[in-house]
């Protein structure tokens, strides 16, 4: 049973994050991993399972991005904001468990479509459900660890991302080569129904315990709220970078392995293994050290978030390039390796500062807003991209070729994202709230 730590009280308590011992937010934290891991892992098993379903429906790459986009990212934005809300008013808890629940459900509910747009449906739910997970979680996780800790706390929590990628990967390509694409997705799916009961039985809501009138008073409106948040240059800049980001990141690349499978010539579970093991070690290795160096940085210089950011998403863009080149699999791997390292280091610092600068009131909000746009702009239309130009240049390259030169062409994004972080980084110490 969690203790709160003997030195504070609820009520002489100053902040939410003075409650609770280490080993308190170790829990708390490995509880929100493990939401993190199951939302990434039914999120982006899609990516190992696109061959297996192009095959039986017979559509092109510009509906598999349509499907693996748009699909999913439609409703995750609508509903983002909306339940943000919900989490920034009352129990984030809550909101996180009955999430886990709806998006497991619609996962074992895509391995049940008979047709492609049925499946397309089914993907328009788990987006809906997942939309309840990431920025509750982010909130939480702001109020268990003080602002010096904060981004090593949330890169810590990014790495539910690599886990989750390599489990979907991994797991996902052996359950689609041995029992089909539909198998993968029940397995998943079944899986995330037993970690609803340990969110709702481990972790706390802050606001029941601290000083719960000046926690859960926020009269402000949604149109207030928003207003306040755009109006800071920072969070504008932030926002505007998570979207470039999110088209690359959780865009384009989700074609890696169908580009290690065409242009390689590797199979499905060599591809999904290959990939899943380089974005779990790069991850791991990313966000954690990423998360550890951007607080280092910032204790001297809140800048140093943005400048971070930054430096991390253009020097990023030519090893990706370099990936996209070499014709040898261990030479490929290496520098996706150094790449993912990259990519996934500069996340804690993009997400300390929009939490840097929201106010206690808005970081769902905050968090929401910008995954609204990242994930309708950048996941609802990066693959779609990849996908159009991978068709188009297959005309004329081949699909291996083709595909290569479709992630070639979306890739430079990342070069004006690290101009929005550094852009950013000039307003950080003025737009601070906490």
């Amino acid at each position: 049973m969690l203790e709160f730590d003997p030195a504070t009280t609820p009520d002489k308590s100053r902040h939410s994050w003075d409650l609770y011992t280490r080993r308190n937010r170790s829990v708390f934290l490995l509880i929100l991993f493990a939401v993190g891991t199951s939302n990434y892992v039914d999120r982006n098993i899609i990516g190992v399972l696109l061959e297996g379903i192009k095959a039986e429906f017979h559509v092109s790459d510009t509906l598999l991005g349509l499907l693996t986009g748009m699909s999913f990212a439609l409703f995750y934005v609508v509903f983002g904001i909306p339940v943000a809300r919900w989490a920034d008013r009352g129990n984030r808890r809550h909101v996180i468990t009955i999430s886990v629940l709806i998006w497991s459900f619609l996962t074992v509910l895509c391995g049940s479509a008979h047709t492609f747009w049925q499946l397309v449906a089914a993907r328009f739910g788990v987006g809906a459900g997942e939309a309840g997970a990431i920025p509750p979680a982010q909130s939480l996780l702001a109020d268990y660890y003080p602002p010096q800790d904060r981004a090593r706390a949330i890169g810590v929590f990014m790495t539910s991302g690599a886990a989750g990628y390599a489990i979907g990967l991994v797991l996902g390509g052996f359950v689609a080569q041995n029992y089909g694409w539909r198998a993968a997705f029940e397995v998943v799916g079944c899986a995330g129904f037993a970690l609803a009961p340990l969110t709702n039985f481990f972790l706390i809501e802050p606001r029941e315990t601290s000083q719960p009138k000046r926690l859960t008073d926020n009269c402000e409106s949604i149109y207030a709220a928003m207003h306040a948040l755009f109006a800071k240059p920072a969070y504008r800049n932030v926002v505007m970078a998570l979207v470039i980001y999110f088209l690359v990141a959780y865009g384009a690349l989700v074609f890696i392995v169908s580009f290690m499978m065409r242009f390689h010539k590797l199979r499905v579970s060599q591809a999904g293994t290959i990939y899943g093991v380089v974005s779990t070690i790069g991850s791991l290795v990313g966000s954690v050290w990423g998360g550890a160096l951007a607080d280092r940085l910032a204790r001297r210089d809140v800048a140093w978030l943005g400048r971070f950011a930054g430096v991390g998403l253009i020097v990023a863009l030519p090893l990706y390039e370099l990936t996209l080149s070499l014709s040898g699999i261990l030479a490929m791997t290496v520098a996706l390796l150094l790449a993912t390292v990259l990519l996934t280091a500069v996340v804690p610092a993009m997400f300390s500062s929009l939490h840097l600068v929201c106010g206690s009131t808005r970081r769902a909000l905050a968090v929401a807003i910008a995954l609204f746009f990242a994930n309708l702009i950048g996941l609802g239309f990066g693959p779609l991209i990849a996908g159009a130009l991978s068709d188009r240049f297959g005309i004329t390259y081949g699909p291996g070729d083709g595909l290569r030169y479709a992630l070639m062409f979306v890739i430079p994004a990342l070069l004006p994202a690290g101009l929005l972080m550094l852009r950013a980084a000039k307003y950080l110490r003025s737009d601070a709230e906490d």
